[in-house]
């Protein structure tokens, strides 16, 4: 499971940590606001079907059971969409290999997430989170690597990083079995019936209502921070984004140590002493802390000490608030697809609008030419904050 993730992520986050900007200033120099058009796209597939596909796996019935058939169609999608952003002649086809991508890769990743709520006991979910997290966060840092090497090369930059998550993907579907699902009975669903699984009442399920919440201003956060990042460095540094992709990759490495510390520690942590909410919102303030020293950092040393402390944070929160989800988790039984899903959504409507709305704070105060970075990484700061702070109204957990 773990090193499935690991293997989606390297394929799935590495296009966005770089090589969706080192294509996109190929093909529309000086026009980064591109970036988050094409990444609102890919979010806003997300937004639109990911219950939907949670649904229809609850209910998938086949030999090799419920999910494993989306796992499998997921990946073979995900393969096309990197042929796609790789070739892609124009900005447009660009977006339309991303979202190929977020159907497919992302897919993938909601398949096995599903897996972890269908059989994870709840003394293991903080150690299992905190190592895919670790595994997750640590999976783009080795796509960047590859991407870096491969920066003047457009089809190795996408296809090195892909044929990763295909081989672990693969090694996943071969060797880790699942239940027969054939005999497995549900009610009837009509087309009002399926429509109304893509909300739920918050009063009736307050906890998960404020996990949700939190996460919703954690990724909005981290989507303003991370969409750009590639851009900011290359701004603030003076330098171009052909130059800065190998950078970035070396800074990425530091992140490793950091992100292992945030995730692992604060997984396993959370499990012995039995306490979710107080990490989550201790993430919330590391983000925050690591979001500001990068929006007044003009060199190096601060840009690495702010984007480490940053790190710390996020392997945090990925992997706590990912247990934090598991133990608030609506009908497990019958419905997780359904709700994992709905979860889906406080991560895709971020990264649909934090890449839209960015533009506009970036031309905030803009003066020669550069953009406002200071503006927009305080606010992403900000947001992560209020996401940690959220955690904390659930009462079901401690």
């Amino acid at each position: 499971m773990v090193i499935a993730q690991f293997g989606t992520f390297v394929a799935f986050i590495t296009p966005l940590a770089i090589s969706l900007s080192i294509r996109l200033q190929a093909l529309a120099p000086g026009h980064e606001e591109y970036l988050g058009y094409i990444t609102g796209a890919g979010a806003g597939w997300v937004v639109l079907t990911a219950p939907f596909f949670g649904v229809l796996s609850d209910r998938t019935r086949t030999r090799i059971g419920r999910r494993k058939p989306f796992t499998i169609g997921g990946m073979l999608v995900g393969i096309v969409a990197l042929f796609v952003m790789a070739t892609a002649p124009s900005v447009f086809v660009l977006g339309v290999g991303w979202v190929l991508a977020q159907a497919g890769w992302g897919q993938v990743l909601a398949s096995l997430t599903n897996r972890t709520a269908d059989r994870l006991p709840e003394q293991q979910r903080g150690k299992v989170a905190g190592l895919i997290g670790f595994a997750t966060q640590v999976a783009p840092v080795l796509g960047v690597v590859a991407a870096g090497s491969f920066a003047s090369n457009a089809l190795l930059l996408f296809l090195v990083p892909g044929a990763i998550g295909v081989v672990l993907t693969l090694l996943f579907i071969l060797f880790v079995g699942e239940p027969d699902s054939r005999r497995m009975k549900f009610p009837p669903l009509s087309i009002g019936s399926t429509l109304k699984k893509f909300v739920f009442n918050p009063r009736q399920y307050p906890d998960y209502g404020w996990n949700w919440l939190g996460r919703f201003f954690f990724y909005f956060g981290l989507s303003l921070n991370t969409t750009f990042t590639a851009f900011f460095f290359a701004q603030r540094l003076d330098l171009t984004l052909t130059a800065v992709a190998g950078l970035i990759a070396i800074v990425s490495v530091g992140g490793i140590l950091t992100t292992t510390l945030g995730a692992i520690g604060g997984g396993f942590l959370s499990d012995k002493l039995r306490r979710r909410r107080v990490f989550v919102f201790l993430s919330g303030i590391l983000f925050a802390l690591g979001a500001v020293v990068m929006a007044f950092s003009y060199d190096l040393p601060l840009l690495i000490a702010g984007s480490l402390i940053s790190s710390i944070g996020v392997g945090m929160f990925s992997a706590v608030d990912q247990a934090l989800l598991l133990d608030v988790l609506p009908e497990r039984e019958t419905d997780a697809g359904r709700f994992m899903g709905i979860t889906g959504f406080a991560t895709s409507v971020p990264q649909a609008v934090a890449p839209l709305l960015a533009p506009v704070f970036l031309l905030l105060g803009a003066t020669g030419g550069e953009k406002n970075y200071t503006i927009l990484y305080l606010l992403a700061g900000v947001c992560t904050l209020i996401g940690g702070f959220l955690a904390t109204r659930i009462k079901s957990v401690r």
